[in-house]
């Protein structure tokens, strides 16, 4: 079957062909990138916008040697693709994993540009990926890689410039070799602020209170918004989550203190399942533990095909992309599919919840609780303050519920889905700013 059988694709493959690039339908970054020439399309901005928008300014790759424990070496590779500035600084995360490839963060770093766009936050989008697995290191070694790959970087990012974060196989603790080892290079004359040059840092180093569970924070606060519009009430729902990481735990988590229930969870270790609800502390607490979800005490283990099937209100990928194609997408019975990672549902997979009644909630707006409290401690660091958690909170908040309220009012406009109305607020955001800065020179 097609992936691409709509006006927009036709649009993308004209663009890319007049680009000199073969669209590739199956390839993830062009299909991303399909959704968002559609949202243009509908908006009819200019085709300077959609060619801008079609490929990032800046697509750099470095290659790091770095000495294991043994005392072997490793030739390790690592990207930094830099999508759009025209709001600000780039920003986007780094993930570490073993099979990152460039397509994939291209296709970051433009949902990044669109969720940034989204939410009105100065910044334009970016995103990093070093090749390795994480969990097969040492702390040493991750240390020696981190800094390894910040010094090949060099000024290609910076507090004013490129501002990376954590993500997939990342932490608060590889931000801080990040924030050091860049400080030691930084002129002394801006090692005062030079710590901002990453977000998602140890509070004690400068981070900011409530980072941690920004991003699962800021999908309760989007549902909060929305889910009464579709007579859904929190405190009556049950859900499943693929993904235990940060963003997974933490929604469960807060889910769970407004009365959620949680049914099944899978991740890479397997899948568990209890209709009778998953106490969410216990499990974030196993998982830390034993680094998966597997042989979790109070729930059964149970294969793929059964996660996907458990019946629930609310379904919630939030580990890796594409992780809700067609097969699952016919399995899958729940009232609202909410993505909390990265573009985890493929366009196939979509149109066929949506055809069937399933309201998608796009992750440019579920997500964004992340990269907006990332802002707040990029604000921290440049003005020398520390803000408590419960005005980041709100702040936090009044920015999520904005952002859904602009996402409803453009589907409405365009008669359009969530996804394609989330693109369409953004997309007009940056056509307004091209619109009053021009295209340098």
């Amino acid at each position: 079957m097609d992936n691409c059988d709509t006006t927009a694709c036709q649009s993308a493959r004209e663009i890319f062909k007049e680009l000199e690039e073969i669209y590739d339908e199956h390839n993830l970054y062009f299909q991303t990138i399909g959704s968002v020439l559609e949202a243009a399309n509908a908006l009819e901005v200019p085709q300077r916008l959609k060619l801008m928008l079609t490929q990032p300014k800046n697509e750099i790759m470095v290659h790091c040697p770095v000495e294991m424990d043994d005392g072997t070496w490793q030739l390790l590779k690592a990207y930094r693709v830099q999508h759009n500035n025209v709001l600000g600084p780039y920003k986007g995360g780094i993930r570490y994993h073993p099979e990152v490839k460039l397509d994939e963060v291209k296709t970051l770093a433009l949902l990044m540009t669109m969720k940034c766009a989204l939410a009105r936050l100065p910044f334009g989008g970016a995103k990093g990926a070093l090749r390795i697995d994480p969990r097969e290191f040492s702390k040493d070694e991750l240390m020696r890689v981190t800094r390894r790959m910040t010094s090949a970087l060099g000024d290609n990012i910076g507090p004013d410039y490129d501002i990376p974060a954590p993500d997939v196989g990342t932490n608060a603790q590889v931000m801080a070799w990040m924030a050091d080892t860049y400080i030691n290079f930084a002129e002394s004359s801006s090692k005062v602020t030079a710590r901002g040059v990453v977000t998602g840092k140890p509070l004690e180093f400068g981070g900011s209170a409530g980072r941690e569970k920004a991003t699962g924070q800021g999908l309760v606060y989007v549902l909060d918004a929305l889910l009464p519009g579709m007579d859904i009430e929190l405190d009556k729902v049950s859900c499943s989550l693929i993904g235990y990481g940060n963003v997974g735990s933490w929604t469960a988590r807060l889910l769970q203190k407004r009365g959620t229930t949680l049914k099944a969870v899978m991740d890479h270790t397997g899948a568990i399942l209890n209709t009778n609800g998953i106490d969410a502390e216990a499990l974030a607490t196993h998982v830390q533990a034993t680094g998966g979800v597997k042989d979790f005490a109070d729930a059964q283990a149970v294969d793929e095909a059964a996660f996907y099937s458990t019946p629930v209100d609310l379904f919630i990928p939030a580990a890796l992309e594409q992780m809700v194609d067609l097969e699952h997408a016919k399995r899958i019975q729940c009232r609202v599919l909410v993505e909390g990672a990265n573009a985890p549902t493929t366009p196939l997979a979509e149109r066929y919840l949506l055809d069937k009644g399933v309201e998608v909630l796009p992750a440019i707006l579920c997500n964004a609780g992340g990269v907006t409290v990332s802002y707040f401690e990029w604000k921290q660091n440049r003005q020398s303050e520390t803000w408590d958690e419960e005005v980041v909170d709100k702040l936090l908040k009044t920015t999520m519920t904005r952002s859904a309220e602009r996402v409803l009012e453009m589907s409405e406009r365009l008669g359009c889905n969530m996804r394609i109305a989330s693109y369409a607020s953004a997309i007009e955001h940056i056509d307004n700013v091209y619109e009053l800065r021009g295209v340098f020179p």
